[in-house]
């Protein structure tokens, strides 16, 4: 296989890998939310959102809803653009057609740009954090860097594996029942990798499934699994977002009644950032997580200290 050297990327988590794999150079367009490395900001972006993201939680849910109902697109691709820059390979997405483009449509617009030969695409679908890793080897694989690509994996199993065993001999009953919220209106616990992440963190939460898509779960059934931490992180907010959209949720029934809320341990995450983007910081996710959880045995980088703040409420201190 030839050496790709013009690539586009269509999805934040394939253009984080491409970077990570040193790869920078060759990426020549991204998407409107390729955002990290900071340099890849300055690329030019083929893709747009027609979804207005500055509204609320419920209202951005109800347009998702109601565009989706219609079937149109929640994503714009710039074919002209993509044309003009001739990619010898596409990174793109097909496990969540609300987080980015939907792949039929990359195929689509691929297939118009160039009907007779058209550039290779590389699809992601992880589900777990093994399917995360393999993504690296595949984007290796499609760019002919493999042993960049193991290299690259074999240092983030490894400190999966500190993690696992600083964790090692944690009790059943030290693992804190913990709910992680990728949406706050309507409240949606974090599937796919995330139960995963969260087991390995030392935490606990029976209402979820490894590998089953996040879904929403009715307020009723959090209140009654009383969780002692609750991380919100919703996808696609940053930081100071979510801080702004966790205001909303001291006014949910039972909400002061809740074992987190009492003991100050609700924690607002860079859901945009963390747990939701399933790249190579799904590794600084699970450090993040493993301190939330357990402070004492996990010790916070910079990195962990700036990814989070607690969600401030009556009787707790602001971090």
């Amino acid at each position: 296989m030839a050496k790709p050297k013009r690539i586009v990327s269509l999805i934040s988590s394939g253009t984080e890998i491409l970077y990570g794999l040193g790869l920078g150079d060759r990426v020549v367009a991204v998407s409107h939310e390729c955002d990290f490395p900071p340099e890849a900001a300055d690329k030019p972006q083929v893709t747009v959102s027609r979804i207005d993201d500055s509204a609320a939680s419920g209202a951005i849910d109800e347009q998702v809803r109601q565009k989706s109902k219609a079937g149109e697109p929640l994503y714009g691709i710039d074919e002209a653009a993509i044309a003009r820059l001739a990619p010898e390979l596409i990174v793109t997405q097909a496990q969540c057609d609300v987080c980015a483009v939907k792949y039929d449509d990359v195929v689509a617009a691929v297939e118009r740009i160039n009907p007779q030969q058209p550039p290779p695409i590389i699809s992601l679908s992880p589900t777990s954090l093994n399917d995360i890793l393999q993504d690296i080897r595949r984007i290796g694989q499609a760019a002919d860097c493999r042993m960049e690509a193991e290299a690259y994996v074999a240092a983030l199993r490894n400190r999966i594996t500190a993690v696992q065993s600083t964790l090692a001999d944690l009790a059943n009953s030290d693992r804190p029942r913990t709910a992680i919220l990728e949406w706050i209106d309507p409240p949606m616990l974090a599937g796919n990798w995330m139960p995963e992440l969260l087991e390995l963190a030392g935490g606990s939460c029976p209402l979820t499934i490894p590998g089953k898509h996040s879904a929403s779960i009715e307020w009723k059934n959090i209140v009654h699994f009383d969780p002692e931490v609750i991380v919100v992180g919703p996808c696609g907010f940053d930081l100071k977002r979510t801080l702004e959209e966790a205001r909303m949720l001291s006014g949910f029934e039972d909400w002061p009644s809740i074992t987190a809320v009492g003991q100050g341990r609700v924690f607002a995450v860079d859901g945009n950032a963390y747990f939701n983007r399933s790249g190579p910081r799904i590794v600084d996710s699970l450090e993040l997580l493993s301190h939330l959880l357990h402070p004492n045995r996990c010790a916070a980088s910079v990195g962990v200290k700036n990814g989070f703040r607690i969600v401030p409420h009556e009787g707790s201190r602001s971090a």
